[in-house]
Order: structure tokens, then C-alpha cells, then sequence
């Protein structure tokens, strides 16, 4: 999928541009699995910002949430 092409051509470093490329990835994850993106993230955020372990952070990805 062509993603924001536009829009990442501005993220102003190479680093920048991966970051891009993670959250877009998420997010379309998101939508093709029939998650809000805005909820998903909000309530992942939060799960880190409270001390998720940081072994079973694959257990937050999109692709393994119900919808």
C-alpha cells in the first residue's frame, strides 16, 4: 500500500521516516481488522504508560485484537 507518500516525504530525517512507516502500518492494521485506529492507539498508550511487560507487547498489535 502506498501510504501518505506525500505527506512522509516531509518527515525530515531517515529516522523520522521509519517512524512514519510503523504508525501508518498500525493504523491501516487497524482498519483492515476493523479496529478504530484512534481507540487502538489510545488504549495501547496507555497499557505501556502503566507498566505493560515488555515481553508480551506483541499481544498489543492490531493483527491479534478481536474486532
Amino acid at each position: 500500500m502506498a501510504l501518505n507518500r506525500k505527506n512522509a516525504l516531509f518527515a525530515g530525517s531517515d529516522e523520522g521516516g521509519d517512524n512514519w512507516a510503523v504508525i501508518a502500518s498500525l493504523i491501516e492494521n487497524c482498519k483492515l481488522s476493523g479496529i478504530n485506529p484512534h481507540t487502538w492507539m489510545t488504549e495501547t498508550l496507555a497499557k505501556l504508560a502503566a507498566g505493560y511487560p515488555a515481553t508480551a507487547v506483541g499481544e498489543l498489535m492490531p493483527w491479534t485484537s478481536v474486532g
